[in-house]
């Protein structure tokens, strides 16, 4: 019987680890929910697309805010949330996050719609 001498490999030279981009995605909605004091009454909660190019990630976050609001600083506040989280869960790189402030909701445009402001 002959023996053949297995060279050994190190655990970063074995192989691949790919994670798709709605499971980023996910990552980054939650941690705009987290990051936003709050999602309006009756608003949608923020949604994400993602493009996931090698070890970075281009992230889209579409929001909705009460009004009145600081747009600036919630913007602000969900774009560092999602590029900690990203790095954090997923250690990548996150070189742009796009916040779109889709609907702004405020206490007096609720009550018209339930026809209750005169």
């Amino acid at each position: 019987m002959t023996r053949v001498a297995v060279e050994r490999v190190a655990a970063g030279e074995r192989g691949a680890t790919t994670i798709a981009d709605r499971v980023i995605a996910k990552i980054a909605a939650q941690a705009a929910r987290e990051a936003l004091d709050r999602v309006p009454e009756g608003g949608a909660a923020p949604h994400a697309t993602v493009t996931v190019r090698h070890d970075s990630a281009r992230v889209r976050i579409g929001v909705e805010l009460e009004y009145p609001t600081d747009i600036g600083r919630q913007c602000g506040a969900v774009r560092l949330s999602v590029v900690q989280r990203i790095r954090t869960l997923a250690d990548m790189d996150v070189p742009e996050v796009v916040v779109r402030v889709e609907r702004l909701y405020s206490d007096r445009s609720g009550l018209a719609a339930r026809g209750r402001l005169r």
